[in-house]
């Protein structure tokens, strides 16, 4: 399992990091912390698109999608990538191919 990655949460715009507070209200009322979930409501299970970043605890106010909050999912996918799929010990075509 990949393990040198490192996720980072913050707002795209003014990288205000989420606190663990409840901070988001979904359509059906519910306040939760919205990263616990990966942007799904615990209450009715919508699973939101975009965040805003509340401005109360220190945020800039501005909405964005959600998954551009996660920084270094790039180098992680990377990893997975290279852990699933080794690399051959020698790159080259045999005579029969071309």
């Amino acid at each position: 399992m990949a393990t040198d990655s490192t996720i980072e949460i913050y707002c795209p715009h003014c990288h205000w990091e989420p606190d663990g507070g409840p901070h988001w209200q979904c359509r059906c009322g519910h306040v939760w912390d919205t990263f616990g979930t990966a942007g799904t409501c615990p209450q009715c299970h919508y699973r939101w698109a975009v965040t805003a970043c509340p401005p109360q605890p220190g945020g800039c106010g501005v909405t964005s999608p959600h998954i551009d909050w996660y920084h270094g999912l790039e180098a992680l996918i990377e990893e997975l990538v290279e852990e699933a799929i080794p690399a051959p010990a020698a790159v080259g075509c045999t005579p029969h191919e071309s």
